[in-house]
């Protein structure tokens, strides 16, 4: 009986052991699971994180908008704006693939994906705000007049009622034209240089356009022009971006403020405009 009672006791010890090394491995094992799913779920984080940005964007531009975006005379596009993507996506990382359109087709083509990123003196307004994103402004304009240099009768924005005032197809100026200068006409064209000749050849009274095409139009052409009036309704450019797309939005702004810490932007500036005025 003794010797049974040895037997039972022992077998049980044995049992109990048993269950105990079980247990101990199963909770090795349930902690080298979880160290390993929380390693995975890192690896997948930081993986994507560092594929947020694509390789390349598709950037459009105007055709026609000097000096912000042109073709020059080798054939290839340049202009601040130009120079300014190109060291934004450098700095940034991406490459860009750059096409250019009119200027109407810009804001539509971000609409529908054809385009990634749109640089061409876009002026930043509540309505297109939107359907397209923004980045922080790069450049401060406003609207200026032009006349041709014989005409003195035109002085101001209410000098502008009841003429025939030419400018872009799609711009700000334009509506501008139509909510504040009464009875006057907004003859648009689709290339910038056909406005300008509008006034020259009499067609139309003005051009009332983004001041710092109007200036740099005249300081080039001969001064057949001359700029009058104020600067009316001053506005931001920025650069913009297909809905959706917050990662591009903040490394394109995060690429502006480097470029305006470190002078590259001051640089590109001047080659343009010359020395900024304090």
């Amino acid at each position: 009986m003794e010797g049974s009672k040895w037997k039972l006791t022992a077998t049980l010890l044995v049992s109990l052991m048993f269950v105990l090394f079980l247990a101990a491995c199963g909770g090795g094992e349930t902690t080298s699971s979880n160290e390993g799913e929380e390693a995975n779920n890192t690896g997948e984080e930081a993986s994507s994180n560092e594929s947020e940005l694509e390789d390349t964007y598709t950037v459009v531009s105007d055709t026609s908008f000097v000096p912000f975006e042109f073709k020059g005379e080798d054939g290839e596009y340049t202009g601040f704006d130009i120079e300014l993507i190109k060291a934004i996506a450098e700095e940034a990382g991406f490459e860009i693939n750059l096409e250019t359109t009119n200027f109407d087709g810009v804001i539509p083509g971000l609409q529908t994906g054809q385009f990634d990123i749109a640089i061409a003196g876009i002026s930043i307004t509540e309505d297109r705000k939107q359907v397209i994103d923004y980045s922080d402004p790069y450049y401060e304009s406003g609207l200026q007049i032009g006349v041709a240099k014989d005409n003195d009768e035109i002085q101001s924005i209410e000098d502008l009622e009841g003429k025939i005032v030419a400018t872009r197809m799609g711009s700000t100026s334009s509506q501008f034209i139509k909510d504040n200068i009464d009875g006057a006409e907004s003859k648009e064209y689709e290339q910038l240089d056909q406005a300008y000749l509008a006034v020259e050849n009499g067609s139309a009274d003005a051009i009332l356009y983004d001041a710092p095409n109007v200036n740099y139009y005249i300081n080039t052409t001969g001064e057949k022009l001359k700029a009058v009036g104020e600067l009316y309704q001053a506005e931001d450019y920025g650069i913009a971006v297909t809905k959706g797309k917050e990662e591009l939005v903040t490394a394109i702004n995060d690429a502006l403020a480097t470029l305006k810490e470190n002078g590259t932007y001051d640089e590109i500036y001047e080659t343009w405009f010359g020395a900024k005025q304090e």
